[in-house]
Formats: C-alpha cells, structure tokens, sequence
C-alpha cells in the first residue's frame, strides 16, 4: 500500500509540474510574438499538450492560468480566456472521440481549434474594440476593403482572422504533438494515471460500468452535474447582477458628475445681464457667438454630454437662449438647435418639477426621459445674477444609450471572465466527484452486484473478491472507507462460503456413500445383477443430460434436477429389500403369486423414500428417489404397474429410469436368462419407444450410443 501511495504521489507531482510547463510554454511564447509584435499567438500549445495527456480539467486549468498570468502584459488577455479553455475542450473530445483516424483527428484539431478562436476572438475584438487588435489583419481588411466595396468588412475581418488562427493552431498543434512524441511512454502513462484515486479504469471497464448502471434513473453523476450547473450558474449571476448594479450606480453618478460640471462652467460664461438681448436679437446680441463658441468647447470636453443649452424657464415653457447644434465627428450636421427666444414645451417627465424651476430652485435630482429627443438623464443647474436671482438654467443631458452601451460593454468584459472560470468551477467539479465518489462507488457496487449474480461457482466468486481487491481505491475519506469495509466483508465472506461448500462436499460424499450402501444391501441380496445401481445411474444421467442438450423438458429439468436424478438412482430397487430370497433370486420364472409379491418392491420403495423424506428435511434429491423407487416400471402406455399411470403422468425421472433399468436388465446375465446381444438390447429399447417408454427419453438414449457402450465395457470389465 506504501509503494502504490509513493506512486501517486508521485503521478500527482508529474501532473502539476506538467501544468506548470505548459503554462510557462504558453505564457513565454505569446509574449514573445506580442513582445516583437509577430501576427500570430502560439498561446495554446501548452493547451493542446495537457489536454491531449492529462485530460479534461487539467486542460481547462492550464487554458485559464496561461490568461492570467498574460494580464502582466496584456490587460485584454483575460477576455480571450473562453477561448483557450474551448480549445482544451474540444481538443479532448478528438483525443475521446475513436471514429477519427490519427491523422483525421489532427486535422480536424486544427480546423476545429482554427473555428473555435477566428470566430469568437473576431466577435470580442469587434464588441470590446470596435476594431481588429492585430495589426496584420487590421491592415488586411484596410486594403481588401479598398479594392471591393461590395464586400462587407466584418466578412472580411471575420476571414482573414481564420485564416490566421488557422496558421498559428496549426504550428501549435504540431508542436504539442511533437513534444508529447518526445515524452517517454512509461512517463505518459503515469500522468495520465494519475487522476485516477483508484486503479485505472479502461475505457471497455468505464463502459462496463456505464451499461451496468444504465437502469438508474437519477444516477450520482448526473444529480451531482446538476447540482453544480445550478450552483456555478446562480453564482455567475448573482456576480453579474451585483457586478452590473454597482458599475451603473458608478455610471452614472460619474455621467452625472459630468453633466453638471459642464452645466456649471456653462453657467459660468453667461452674461447674466444680457440674457434678455440675448432671447430678443439672437446671434446679432453682442457676445452672442463668443458665448456660444465657448458653449461649443465645453460641449466638446464633456464626454457623453449630448445636449448643452441655455433655457429661461416660464409658466407658459421654457425659452432657448442658446441650443447647440449636434455634429458628428466628421463635422457633418445631425441636429439643429433652437433659435434664440423660441419657446419649447415642457416634456412629460419635468411636469412634477416646473413649479420649482420658474421660482429658480433647479432640480433635486437628474431627470431621466424618454421623449421626443431620445432617452436622456437631464441636469440643470441655475444660473445667478450678481443679486443671487435665477435669470436662466444651463442644461447638459447625457445620452443613456451611450450609457447603456458602456454598461452592455461591461456586462459582456463580466460574463466573458465568468464564463472561464464557470467552466473551470463546473469542470472542477464534475473531476473531483468523478475521481473522488462517481467511479469508485459504481466500481464497488458493480463487484457487489457481480458476488450476487456469481451463483455457486467459487472460482467465480474468487475471482469477484480479487477483482474488488484490485481497484486499490485511495480517495481519503469516507468512500475509502467502505470499500476498506467491502474488501473484509467480500474476503471473509469468501472463506466461509468455501468452507460452507467443503463441509457440503462432505455431507455430499458422506450421503451418497450411504445411498451406495443401501444400494448395495439390497444388490447384495440379488445374486447377479452385476453393478446394477452403478450402471442405471451412470444411463439416467446420461439420458437427464440428452434431454436438457435438446432441448426437451425445458422448466422440468435443471442441474439440479440432473443431480437429484444421479444421485437417486442407486435407490430405484430400494424396495427389494423387502423381497423374500426365494423370490428375489429363484433361477425359474415366477408364478403369478410369486410375481405379485415381486411387483410390491414398487411401492415398498416409495414407502422407505417418503419416510426418509420425512426425517431428512430440504434434500429434493430424496423426492425423485421415491418417484423412481415407486413408478419405474410404470409405461408410457399405461400398462405398468403399480399405478397404471402413463405418459407425461409419469414421473419424468421414473420414465428416465424405466429406459436405463430395462436395457441394463437386457444387456446382463439373470440367474434366469443370459445377457441379450448389445444390438438385440437396442432393438428392444428401441421397439418400445411410444408404447413401453418416453420417446424423448429413448431418442437421446440412441443418440448417446458411444457412450452407453463405454459404460457397459467398464462395468462388464471390472
């Protein structure tokens, strides 16, 4: 046990330390490409290694540690992480996946790989950046797009990038592959063993284990892959709701900063005391279009500020004093503002507050509306003359979809994140239970099942104990423990079901010694039935046997039932003993009288069989000794004695019995006949198939012929 713990534990350093080198191999690689600015990655080599070696999870774990560490140099690496963890994923399916050649399986890693990081990283860098981040393909799409105008740029952006992807997974999946060619097979094997808290399990043993519990509705595996997909699920977004609130709180309380410090300084240029003149002449006022180009600037300075406007409020509207127009960034016009001194209408959302800002208090707080000029945050800041009196309000609105994109863009930097670590989490997860609880419980219950459905063959239940001992589980806890408990139970059960079977052998001997004996007694007293009982029994077995091998009497017969019968037959004459010697050996042939006395060892028999079975509890094999010792001379077409009964009436083991026992009675020498030729013997057997005895029981007789004449040639030998 000491030697196998060393070994995993050893396993377990050559995994971890593989994990670390193929992280170091992809942090080092990426940033020497991004260090001397080549077009390509080779951030996945280390990936495709670990994942084609150690498995699932520990290509997962390498995939999000490699975009980690790479933050120290690139702060954009993490929202690539998905990336490298789908590549570890679908790198292992291929490795899983026997329907692929290992030439197919390469390529197909490569272009699957090359799909997998095109399409998603052309989709992050167009959502996150609005642009590609590789210079290359930036320039690519630049001079395609030149060339065709008719050719959409995403689609050319989206190409070119797997194009690319498809150079560098190639140059890194080679190089996985080589490296792991170069590791030495013994090595391999060790790590790949080392996942395992108990003996490797091959794949034929997983699928084993698969079918056997394919009748489980709710198997553990399953409610545990469940279970953590709810909780890694409810996690990711309880963090993604929490994450989302705070960041727009922060939002927009920054915006709204924003907004009113550009009220203020806006508020700041007015000249209070030209605000009349200003609403009477416009741009002819003197200082109007200073005032305005400065508005202009402020604008401009204010991120995300829309609308900048001066506003003098009235109970029948507000009147513009300055509204900007709203350009594009080329300078192409989107919207004209108002004319000085032109009255708008109060909107719908500043209806509460128009009380409070005709007597010049401002707002309490931003207004957010949905109106005719979009949705927008409002906030208005009074404007003071020199006597502290509210002559005007200077107005900034933030657009909220602006906003609302900064927050989706947010949203989507959290679930990109997430969703690494939730694979990981998951991933984790379903590793730990299956290493840990799935395979050795189904390993364990499997050997349990297999000791109750082993039946009564030792070395099949030998061989279920050694099979249970060999899984070696060494989870640590609890499932170790039971199977320590299962191992004792299983081997001790072993022993005693060995000694159970010895002293059974015992009895057994012991039993059938005893029925030779009586056998015997009565043979004994029968001056030339020449090994009788040896050699019905050896017939009926061989008859029992026939029958089962064609077929015939499928719910009747049965080892047991074979057994019962061979070891009964010795007993069929047990009922002579209460024949008289003059009788049993006259060398004449019998009067009527003598015959009616003889014909009673019938049902002599079957008296001194039920009275056994009456003192001998449970033994079956005393019944078909009653229904052979009572019923063998009856026949199939009723003529027999003692009962008269015929066909299937008769006792099956009584019908085998009346073939074996008449042919020996031929095929013998009686004080009162010689022995009839074998053939003769057989003729008669033969002749009395439908009328005398079963024809079944006759047919598989002939067919054993070979046999029945080895048997009467030892016994006519000995």
């Amino acid at each position: 046990m000491k030697k196998n713990l060393n070994t995993i534990h050893h396993s377990d350093r050559l995994n971890f330390v593989s994990i670390v080198i193929a992280v170091l191999v992809n942090v080092l690689l990426s940033y020497a490409m991004s260090r001397f600015n080549l077009p390509i990655y080779l951030d996945t080599i280390g990936t495709v290694a670990v994942s084609s070696l150690c498995g699932l999870f520990p290509g997962i774990l390498t995939a999000m540690v490699t975009n980690l560490v790479c933050l120290v140099y690139n702060t954009s690496a993490i929202y690539f992480a998905i990336i490298n963890v789908l590549i570890a994923m679908f790198t292992v399916w291929v490795i899983r996946n026997k329907k692929f050649k290992k030439v197919t399986a390469i390529l197909v890693m490569i272009v699957g790989n090359a799909l997998i990081a095109g399409i998603l990283s052309a989709f992050i860098q167009l959502e996150l950046f609005d642009m590609p981040q590789n210079g290359l393909i930036a320039d690519t799409v630049k001079a395609l797009k030149m060339k065709s105008d008719s050719i959409p740029e995403i689609s050319i952006f989206l190409f070119a990038n797997i194009i690319l992807n498809l150079v560098d997974k190639g140059i890194s999946v080679g190089a996985a592959l080589l490296v792991l060619h170069l590791i030495p097979q013994d090595t391999k094997d060790s790590i790949k063993s080392s996942r395992w808290k108990q003996k490797p399990l091959s794949e034929e043993e997983r699928n084993s284990i698969k079918a056997w519990g394919s009748d489980i509705k709710h198997s553990v595996r399953t409610r545990t892959t469940m279970i953590l997909l709810g909780v890694a699920v409810a996690i990711t977004f309880v963090i993604a709701v929490i994450g989302l609130n705070l960041f727009y709180n922060k939002l927009k309380e920054e915006n709204v900063q924003i907004a009113q410090r550009a009220a203020q300084v806006a508020g700041s240029v007015i000249d209070t005391d030209k605000i009349d003149e200003y609403l009477r002449d416009g741009e002819a006022a003197e200082g109007y279009k200073e005032t305005e180009d400065l508005l202009y600037t402020i604008r401009a300075s204010a991120v995300d500020v829309k609308y900048l406007y001066i506003t003098v409020m009235k109970e029948e509207g507000c009147y513009m004093v300055f509204d900007l127009d709203v350009k594009a960034e080329d300078g192409t016009l989107i919207e004209t503002g108002y004319e000085p001194g032109e009255a708008v209408d109060f909107e719908e959302a500043f209806l509460p507050y128009i009380p409070a800002l005709i007597a010049g208090e401002g707002l309490p707080e931003p207004v957010i509306s949905e109106d005719s000029w979009g949705w927008l945050m409002s906030v208005y800041e009074p404007v003071k003359n020199k006597d502290g009196k509210t002559v005007c309000y200077a107005c900034a609105d933030i657009s909220m979809p602006n906003m609302m994109g900064e927050l989706r863009g947010f949203l989507f930097k959290v679930l990109l994140i997430l969703s690494g670590f939730f694979v990981l989490i998951l991933s984790f997860g379903l590793w730990n239970t299956g290493m840990y609880t799935v395979y050795p419980i189904n390993s364990i219950a499997e050997c349990v099942d297999n000791f109750v459905t082993s039946g009564d063959s030792q070395e099949v239940f030998d061989e279920n104990v050694k099979k249970l001992r060999s899984l070696d589980i060494q989870t640590g806890d609890e499932v170790e423990k039971l199977y320590r408990s299962v191992c004792a139970m299983a081997l001790n059960q072993a022993e005693q079901m060995r000694d159970i079977r010895h002293y059974a052998e015992a009895s057994s001997k012991m039993q059938s010694g005893l029925i030779i004996t009586m056998a015997d007694m009565v043979e004994n007293r029968d001056s030339d039935t020449g090994a009788h009982v040896q050699k019905t029994s050896a017939y009926a077995k061989l008859i029992a046997e026939g029958l089962r091998y064609k077929g015939y009497y499928v719910g009747k017969i049965s080892n047991e039932f074979i057994s019962a019968v061979a070891m009964s037959a010795p007993l069929h004459d047990v009922g002579k003993i209460c024949i008289p010697d003059g009788i049993l050996n006259k060398p004449g042939k019998l009067t009527d009288e003598e015959y009616a006395i003889m014909k009673t060892h019938t049902t002599e028999g079957r008296k001194i069989m039920e009275k056994a079975i009456s003192t001998v509890k449970g033994e079956n094999y005393l019944k078909e000794a009653r229904n052979m010792a009572g019923y063998h001379h009856e026949r199939w077409d009723g003529k027999g004695y003692p009962e008269g009964l015929h066909g299937e009436v008769i006792p099956l083991s009584a019908r085998i019995m009346a073939v074996a026992d008449v042919f020996d009675a031929l095929a013998s020498p009686r004080v009162y006949k010689p022995a009839f030729p074998l053939d003769k013997a057989l003729s008669i057997i033969q002749e009395g198939a439908g009328t005398q005895f079963d024809p079944k029981c006759v047919e598989v007789f002939m067919d054993a012929l070979p046999e029945v004449k080895r048997i009467l040639k030892k016994y006519q030998e000995g």
